[in-house]
């Protein structure tokens, strides 16, 4: 038994179907479009056995691209949740036959109710096919299983049909990159595109020394600072020069170094800074890996330090440069 040729042929069984379906692509399917866009209230997804678990991924998508919509299992539906669709609601039901039990169950009332539906069903003449207001085709020629029973082609069309309409939506919408951050926000697209750089720079206990600082006292602060590096202010405060543990070590290779010298004497003069907090942290990640340094101060106009950012603040926050 040739176990990658039945996975090729499930691939190549699935994919023919989704093709199929593309070209057969139709006004209802605008229609659907039209409806969801008009929506008032909510976008409601049911539908029970695997067509449930394709349709709770459904309503994930449609309400994270733009599109408020839940899952509702249409056998809580029949025991209460009914009251949980109003008027102004779309709902959009899906089952392979269109005749699934729990599901013919709650049609009538949903039309009692005035409620817009989208029936994704592969027969158009079944119970889900005959309510719907707008019937979206989801028939298959075979299903992948080799008996011919377990739901996989369809389910991957009817997956496929939903992130259509979702995608469609989201373009027909304007959506963009931020919008989808927006709803993401602890996702690494929201971190990328909300936390700034205000959010997590350290501004309590930095080290800073003075340009009069001997090398001596400098190592303490370094070390008490627990950054490896110390910065170094002139009289009137302002941010002059940084000590880095790189910088030490260069300077321990120097014949005249001596722990009484001024830490100024060993430090990187003019460093890298950068004035606005409200640059994206993925901004100053790419500032930090571009310059090959480890901290970022962060100063106002004038040059006073108001806090310090260091990679390992950047990667523990799953901040990544773009």
């Amino acid at each position: 038994m040739n176990l990658i040729h039945i996975a090729q042929e499930t691939f190549q069984i699935e994919a023919d179907a989704l093709l199929r379906a593309a070209e057969r692509l139709d006004q209802n399917f605008l229609d659907a479009i039209d409806m969801i866009l008009n929506t008032e209230g909510k976008l409601i997804i049911t539908g029970v056995g695997k067509s449930g678990l394709v349709g709770a991924k459904m309503a994930a998508t449609f309400a994270s691209t733009g599109t408020s919509s839940f899952f509702l299992h249409p056998t809580e539906a029949l025991h209460g949740d009914l009251g949980m669709i109003a008027k102004g609601d779309t709902l959009l039901a899906i089952s392979s036959s269109g005749e699934s039990e729990e599901l013919t169950k709650i049609l009538p009332h949903i039309k009692r109710f005035d409620i817009q539906l989208i029936g994704l069903t592969g027969n158009a003449h079944s119970s889900l096919g005959k309510y719907a207001d707008v019937f979206l085709d989801i028939s298959v020629k075979k299903e992948a299983c080799p008996l011919g029973i377990a739901p996989t082609t369809s389910t991957t069309l009817t997956m496929a049909l939903g992130d259509a309409l979702a995608v469609a939506l989201m373009k027909h919408r304007g959506f963009k990159e931020q919008d989808f951050a927006s709803f993401h926000p602890g996702g690494s697209l929201g971190k990328k595109l909300f936390v700034k750089i205000k959010d997590l720079m350290r501004t309590e206990s930095l080290p800073i020394i003075d340009n009069k600082t001997i090398l001596k006292e400098a190592i303490v602060s370094m070390s008490e600072g627990k950054l490896g590096t110390v910065l170094i202010v002139d009289e009137k405060g302002s941010f002059v020069a940084i000590l880095s543990d790189g910088d030490l070590r260069r300077a321990l290779m120097q014949e005249d170094f001596s722990l009484e010298h001024l830490a100024l004497d060993y430090a990187s003069k003019n460093p890298k800074s950068y004035t606005n907090t409200e640059l994206l942290a993925s901004d100053a990640l790419e500032i930090i890996e571009n310059d090959r340094i480890q901290v970022l101060p962060i100063t106002n106009k004038t040059g006073q330090i108001l806090g310090i950012l260091h990679i390992h603040d950047l990667i523990n926050a799953g901040i990544k440069s773009k």
